[in-house]
């Protein structure tokens, strides 16, 4: 069984292996209900996705990564239906936001409805 539910998020001003790492670790502790154990993160082929620090904590936690293949945007249609669903949705700046902290608002409202 899939889910599409989001369990946790995050804006900065940079990507970081470190801050993803954080992020999982901080899902873990929120919801101790839930096992994180051969869930399988797909990301792409970026660094902080494939950094030292994230695929320590990745395994650790029992988490399976996945990775897009080279060249290819589609891999995983239910993320790339959330990004358009989000590029779509009302106050969504493609030009950006004026401060981090409006990015953050305008995605804790897009989670709370999505």
């Amino acid at each position: 069984m899939w889910s599409r539910k989001i369990l946790g998020w995050e804006v900065h001003e940079v990507e970081s292996a470190e801050l993803s790492a954080q992020l999982l670790e901080r899902i873990r502790l929120e919801h101790p209900d839930k096992s994180l154990v051969g869930w399988t993160l797909h990301a792409d082929n970026g660094g902080p996705m494939k950094g030292s620090t994230m695929l320590a904590t990745m395994q650790r936690l029992g988490i399976i990564s996945s990775f897009s293949r080279p060249r290819v945007s589609d891999d995983n249609p239910y993320i790339e239906s959330l990004f358009r669903t989000l590029k779509y949705w009302p106050e969504y700046s493609p030009s950006g936001f004026a401060s981090l902290e409006l990015a953050r608002a305008w995605v804790a409202r897009f989670v709370e409805h999505y």
